[in-house]
């Protein structure tokens, strides 16, 4: 007679096994502290396998934005001519609203993270600016018989990152909890609003307006020599002592 015993649970992805070694070493160490090594002793996988998958450690604490870019690019480019260009990037800004709300509970945990640590929101700002980026060139390409069809681009492309970046912050201030989909549609409404030919009606925000601080206002003194990544470090660490 034989018996049967239950399968061994199956062991995650390799990557999926990374990142969840990396957050764990970063919630028990602290980010600064934890090193490549011991992300990959954690997961029991080569140095190699490591740098297969993500080029630096600031890499691994933010996984899917590379998917969520190339996924915005194609969204833009499968997009018909005779679509309204600023409904389209609103559209397409909320595939990266998606992309967290899939998984609420790592998305604030790195937002606590970068939050703490100042080398990681530069890092996320260079990832905000390649989604603008990709925005506004999409835009750029709509725009181009307009006269000031690149500036209109950048300024629109500027906006719907601004509107879904805050919206998104709120959300993830609140723990992951209320309606993120409501509030980013409420603040893209407003970017509607302003440029689209077709105007949309904003809704009511979902989460309570922030009160002003005394302290909202940032000073920077720099070297006109000062190379950007330096004073977007300097920028991001005053936000981070204001915190």
């Amino acid at each position: 007679m034989s018996t049967s015993s239950a399968a061994p649970p199956a062991k995650p992805p390799m990557r999926d096994a990374l990142v969840a070694a990396a957050f764990q070493l970063f919630l028990e160490r602290g980010y600064e502290q934890t090193t490549v090594d011991d992300i990959v002793a954690l997961a029991e996988v080569g140095r190699r396998s490591f740098f297969r998958y993500f080029p630096s450690k600031e890499d691994v604490v933010f996984p899917d934005h590379e998917s969520c870019l190339a996924d915005m690019t194609a969204f833009l480019a499968a997009g018909e001519s005779d679509e309204e260009p600023v409904r389209r990037v609103c559209d397409a800004a909320r595939l990266v609203l998606r992309m967290y709300a899939e998984n609420p509970a790592f998305s604030v945990q790195r937002y606590r993270l970068t939050r703490r640590v100042p080398g990681l929101r530069a890092y996320e700002l260079s990832v905000v600016w390649r989604y603008e980026r990709a925005l506004a060139a999409y835009l750029r390409g709509r725009f181009a018989d307009l006269p000031d069809g690149t500036l209109r681009a950048d300024v629109i492309a500027a906006a719907v990152v601004a509107a879904h970046n805050n919206a998104l912050r709120s959300w993830l201030r609140s723990d992951g909890k209320g309606d993120a989909e409501a509030a980013v549609d409420h603040a893209l409404a407003c970017v509607q609003t302003a440029f689209a030919d077709t105007p949309a009606r904003p809704a009511p925000s979902p989460f309570p307006p922030e009160s002003p601080r005394p302290d909202d206002v940032v000073v920077l003194v720099a070297r006109r020599d000062a190379p950007l990544w330096q004073v977007v470090r300097q920028f991001e660490a005053a936000q981070g002592e204001s915190r």
